[in-house]
């Protein structure tokens, strides 16, 4: 049974991985299987342990500690330190011998980080999976099948919104340097997977302001590709929106689709509208996207005799996206509106990446 050691103890290691891991943990235990296994253990580099870790989890205070806690041929390691320090993090923790690395997104925050996280992977032959909710939404899927069987045609426009009010943890922290890094990865996955490969035709970026504080780069972030098959999509996430909303539209040769993905924790529920002829049909369902993905990942994690497998393509995406959202800022930082051509002699890591997915 695979254990479980998480890595930075912020909003994602605690606020998300922690309840989704305990969660899983008691579902399988009552079904008297699982793949979450005991201790979690806990380990915040860098930083005081919290005063009264949660129940459930087990703090150890290095990374060294964590070692003679668990063995690493049957743990999984959760990254959830910020893209500035993960490549150092990660060295750290293949060097005692963990191979099992879940990784917070975005995978890297930069091309030159995404080629030391490679590196590392491919040195120490880790097998790594980055965390993607949106990838294994019920609601994706549902789109990827109303793309796939034709019946509303080719999809001409794609465009994405994804807002919600970040200054607190804006203004309290560093953790990300950009808007591009904050809800836009998930986008942007979502729309590699629906429409194929694209490249970068524009993006901007704005700061966040309260009162006379200024956040560089973290206000909203726009993002507008044009993907290989010809349809063009963009992505708007304003991060000083009073409104949360999470939408994706696809207007389509024959008709229109509108998808709103699940926008708390206390409220996974996703809803999708087709309107096809001037007919609408809404559906709302659960999606526990971020418990899907926890679930699919540690049970491919388990799963030996599919080593190397349904991972594969999902690391790939990940290193695009990174790829993308680097073209990206650069472009709103040169602030001309026109794409800048791509690096010399940095070329798409993508065939790289799918010899170290999970």
């Amino acid at each position: 049974m695979l254990r479980t050691l998480i890595v930075g103890l912020g909003r994602a290691g605690l606020g998300l991985h922690l309840p989704v891991l305990l969660r899983a943990r008691s579902a399988a235990e009552a079904a008297g299987e699982g793949p979450v296994g005991h201790p979690i253990v806990g380990v915040d580099p860098g930083n005081s342990p919290p005063a009264g870790p949660p129940d459930g989890l087990l703090m150890a205070g290095s990374l060294r500690r964590a070692r003679e806690l668990l063995d690493p041929e049957h743990t999984v390691v959760h990254l959830c330190t910020p893209p500035a320090v993960r490549a150092d993090v990660l060295r750290e923790a293949a060097g005692l011998g963990f191979s099992r690395i879940i990784l917070e997104k975005p995978l890297a925050g930069d091309r030159e980080a995404l080629q030391h996280v490679l590196d590392l992977a491919r040195d120490h032959e880790l097998r790594l999976s980055v965390v993607a909710p949106w990838l294994h939404s019920t609601l994706t899927r549902r789109l990827i099948d109303v793309v796939a069987n034709g019946r509303l045609g080719a999809v001409r426009s794609a465009y994405v919104t994804q807002h919600k009010a970040r200054f607190r943890r804006s203004l309290g922290n560093t953790s990300h340097s950009s808007a591009f890094d904050v809800e836009v990865p998930h986008a942007t996955g979502v729309l590699l997977r629906l429409l194929g490969d694209a490249r970068v035709s524009g993006a901007a970026c704005t700061d966040l302001r309260v009162g006379q504080v200024t956040v560089p780069r973290m206000g909203s972030a726009r993002l507008r590709l044009l993907h290989t098959g010809g349809a063009r999509s963009e992505v708007l996430s304003d991060l000083s929106s009073p409104v949360r909303r999470r939408r994706i539209e696809l207007d389509m040769a024959g008709g229109r689709v509108v998808g709103d993905y699940a926008v708390a924790q206390d409220d996974d529920f996703a809803q999708l509208e087709i309107t096809q002829g001037g007919r609408t049909v809404r559906e709302v369902f659960h999606d526990d996207s971020l418990t899907a993905y926890m679930t699919h990942a540690y049970r491919h994690f388990a799963d030996e005799a599919h080593e190397g497998g349904a991972h594969r393509d999902d690391v790939g995406l990940h290193v695009r996206t990174v790829e993308l959202l680097d073209e990206a800022k650069r472009l709103a930082a040169d602030d001309r509106g026109t794409a800048p051509a791509p690096p010399g002699g940095q070329p798409s890591r993508y065939k790289e990446a799918v010899n170290h997915g999970s």
